[in-house]
């Protein structure tokens, strides 16, 4: 069945971990800011994921250049700003690198309503990225822990399905 726009295609910004359960890679993420209210509540109710709602904006540039902005909506505050852009040489990434281990991940971690830790499965076909560049105008998303984002990778859109969560 396709995937209504209204529900399934909306500007998102994570701030994740990468964790492995019992041999399974996947990712663990500590806030998820959407553009989209109707998806950040379904997620929060059905899944307990750390769902935000944010206003956010993506304006591409005619010289490719993607001006993205997120301010959440709701506490703890966060924002984010910048300007970035797709190099080109789009390519798959190879198994054993960086990007690889980054993006091809099949199975998110969260914790559930009544504190048990749970997997997610999910299916996306290969990331498609390319070498980016871009300028990060303001980053309160990620000043609390300390991180800090060294590289830039792009990709324009990836789909995803999932099914039903199972306990670990």
């Amino acid at each position: 069945m396709p995937a209504p726009p209204w529900i399934s295609a909306f500007p998102e910004l994570n701030v994740r971990t990468y964790v492995t359960v019992d041999g399974k890679p996947g990712v663990f993420f500590f806030s998820l800011d959407a553009g989209n209210p109707v998806a950040v509540g379904a997620a929060k109710t059905l899944l307990n994921l750390p769902y935000f709602a944010a206003k956010m904006e993506v304006r591409v540039g005619d010289d490719g250049n993607v001006q993205y902005e997120s301010r959440r909506s709701s506490q703890p505050g966060a924002e984010f700003s910048a300007r970035y852009r797709g190099l080109g040489d789009r390519h798959v990434p190879v198994a054993g690198t960086l990007e690889y281990f980054l993006t091809e991940r099949y199975c998110l971690y969260a914790v559930d309503h009544t504190d048990h830790a749970y997997r997610l499965n999910i299916h996306h076909p290969a990331w498609t990225l390319e070498r980016g560049e871009g300028e990060i105008a303001l980053n309160t998303m990620t000043q609390a822990a300390g991180i800090r984002l060294p590289l830039f990778h792009f990709s324009k859109r990836q789909d995803a399905a999932c099914w039903a969560p199972e306990r670990i």
